[in-house]
């Protein structure tokens, strides 16, 4: 019988493996530091006690704004275990987004990783009447702070053992009291077409969704997971929180965000669930590296990878392959696949996953010809997880068939609807948004899909960005966008059309390194990524990739136009969400002096770029972008 709340659960494995089996490593200053599942239990336990004795009540909210490590955890169960409710806050946010997220919660503690995120609450605690507590786990940079407000991780675990001593046996009767039915965490929405809305979790929800997914997946108890996924998103909670506790398996966390796939390679994980971005990101980096490789490697690997696309079209078609292929692709795999799996730290990956946003068959074809398991699958912080392919029944073009335990349907005009054990029970303060999304059971998710004879879920685009053109034909901007950002040179894209224009446009961000590296090695000189962007040799090697495909798509919605935009789109400029998904409107707001300009035959545009100089000065530098034509 799985434990109806999460801190249930750490006590089932506590009481299970003790001391005797890893809970979780992380690596600190170049060691791989180690906890059993009675520490894990002891953090827990204590913390969670030194929050009551703060004045933590049942009920109460409590902000996390950190790296993943293993206090974030430790945090949120403790907070549950007390019955309160986690508030996940992305690291990335500025101040003004940490007070919403704070204020809009009601959160009365905020448990910070560092002095960076330490100074954003210092910035905004005035304007913050709730807020009662800030407490650290990194104390570096912050011992000379005084401010009454601050309080390090550890001196509440000391609070907790003294509290302990006065009330013994509270924290094992405050795990009674907790209940399935009881929240365990806002999971706050991207906020693509809003301000973001605190999705509200109940724990048997959470629970539900990690343990169906380890009944499709076996995570084994040797098994380790990366947390590399923020906490505060959904899926780290289902994967990483509930689906450690439900399987045993071990979780690591990475030393930094920046050395994680080095990370990945020395513990040889078998368990990973990266972003669209991410998995996009070591496409990019592998084209790249076979582009500067010795023309013997380069050899090798345009020899075997179609062996490998061979194999796993058989595998798609739900075949056995025949000794033949199996033999190929063996040698295949020793002489190309083991070594450049390594070199990305996918070497030991058996099960590896990609969701959020959509992502290009491509990519995923590509990882399952390398030989990496990867599957796609949707989910939100509202439905839960709804689909996930199986190993023996994987296409890249879909999400992969319905989880046990949910029902999906296409509502009238296509927009897809789910209803199960783990939808989320309402938005925070917004009955009127709940009421709109959450009818007879069913979530709506405004996304527009399409379900296949024997049940898989493909999702084609958000309901909203579904796009018309004045000749009345539609088309999806994602379609296009996720199949140019396979390129190794295109790191992020804008597709626009629609309304009383009759041919689609797009906005480039060329990936910086990759591109760099092709004009160095081609003796293009450039100076800054403006500079770069808007070379003629650029401009050309990002047409052949529109070019390319431009040839899968219907003539009314193949791409006529271009520009490479002089800078990268930016989260912290709003343009994206933590999630690195775009904020369409808003991005074609602030950009509309361009698209007008890829509308209007103009040959470019001039913009003003900022500049940063070697000695730390800001300035702006008035540059054109070109306009550019797609045959």
């Amino acid at each position: 019988m799985v434990a109806p709340t999460l801190p249930k659960l750490l006590k089932q494995n506590y009481d299970k493996y003790g001391d005797k089996k890893v809970a979780m490593r992380v690596k600190e200053f170049g060691i791989w530091q180690i906890y059993t599942w009675k520490d894990y239990y002891e953090k827990v336990k204590y913390f969670s006690l030194g929050l009551i004795s703060l004045g933590l009540e049942r009920g109460d909210k409590v902000s996390i704004l950190g790296e993943n490590k293993p206090e974030w955890y430790w945090a949120e169960l403790a907070t549950q275990a007390a019955g309160g409710v986690v508030v996940g806050v992305f690291t990335d946010c500025m101040p003004v987004e940490v007070k919403y997220f704070v204020e809009h919660s009601d959160s009365k503690i905020v448990i910070a990783h560092d002095q960076e995120q330490v100074d954003k609450l210092l910035q905004i605690k005035d304007e913050l009447p709730l807020l009662k507590k800030v407490i650290y786990w990194d104390p570096k940079g912050v011992w000379n702070y005084d401010d009454p407000i601050l309080m390090s991780f550890d001196e509440v675990i000391h609070l907790g053992k003294e509290y302990e001593k006065l009330h013994p046996g509270l924290f094992e009767a405050n795990l009674e009291r907790g209940s399935g039915e009881d929240v365990a965490v806002f999971c706050y929405t991207s906020g693509t077409t809003g301000l973001p809305k605190g999705a509200m979790l109940r724990h048997s929800a959470a629970i539900q969704a990690g343990e169906a997914w380890w009944n499709v997946d076996r995570w084994r108890e040797d098994e380790q997971y990366v947390s590399f996924l923020p906490p505060a998103w959904i899926t780290e909670q289902g994967l990483g929180i509930a689906g450690s506790l439900v399987s045993g398996m071990e979780v690591s966390f990475p030393e930094e965000p920046e050395t994680v796939q080095e990370n990945i390679r020395e513990i040889g994980a078998q368990v990973l669930f990266w972003g669209p971005r991410n998995w996009e990101s070591v496409n990019r980096l592998i084209q790249a590296k076979i582009i500067d490789t010795t023309p013997f490697n380069r050899f090798l690997y345009h020899l075997f990878l179609p062996v490998g696309y061979k194999y796993t079209d058989i595998q798609v078609a739900r075949k056995k392959p025949g000794l033949f292929w199996r033999l190929l692709h063996f040698l295949a795999h020793w002489m190309v696949f083991r070594d450049l799996k390594d070199k990305v730290g996918l070497s030991k990956i058996r099960m590896a996953y990609t969701a959020a946003a959509p992502i290009s068959p491509d990519v995923i074809r590509f990882f399952r010809a390398i030989g990496v398991n990867i599957k796609q699958l949707y989910g939100s912080s509202e439905g839960g997880l709804a689909t996930l392919h199986r190993d023996d029944d994987v296409r890249p073009e879909t999400s992969g068939p319905v989880m046990p335990g949910v029902e999906i349907r296409l509502s009238d005009d296509g927009e897809i609807i789910v209803k199960g054990e783990n939808l989320f029970s309402g938005y925070y303060k917004s009955p009127e948004a709940t009421a709109e999304k959450l009818k007879n059971g069913w979530y709506y998710t405004g996304d527009f899909g399409h379900i296949t004879d024997d049940g898989h879920l493909i999702v084609m685009d958000r309901m909203n960005d579904l796009r018309e053109l004045s000749g009345g034909r539609k088309f999806s901007p994602q379609y296009a966008e996720i199949r140019l950002r396979f390129s190794p040179y295109i790191k992020d894209v804008l597709t626009i059309g629609g309304g009383d224009k009759d041919y689609v446009v797009c906005i480039i961000n060329i990936e910086l390194d990759n591109v760099g590296r092709w004009a160095e090695a081609r003796r293009i000189p450039y100076t800054t990524f403006t500079d770069l962007s808007q070379k003629p040799e650029v401009i050309e090697l990002i047409r052949k990739d529109i070019e390319r495909i431009n040839k899968n798509l219907p003539e009314w919605a193949r791409i006529k136009k271009f520009a490479n935009l002089h800078r990268e789109f930016d989260a912290d400029e709003a343009e994206l969400t933590r999630t690195r998904k775009i904020k369409r409107t808003f991005v074609e707001e602030r950009y509309k002096e361009l698209i007008d300009a890829l509308y209007s035959g103009a040959s470019e545009m001039a913009v003003e770029a900022p500049i940063t100089y070697r000695d730390g000065r800001k300035g702006t530098i008035t540059t054109a972008i070109k306009i550019n034509s797609v045959d």
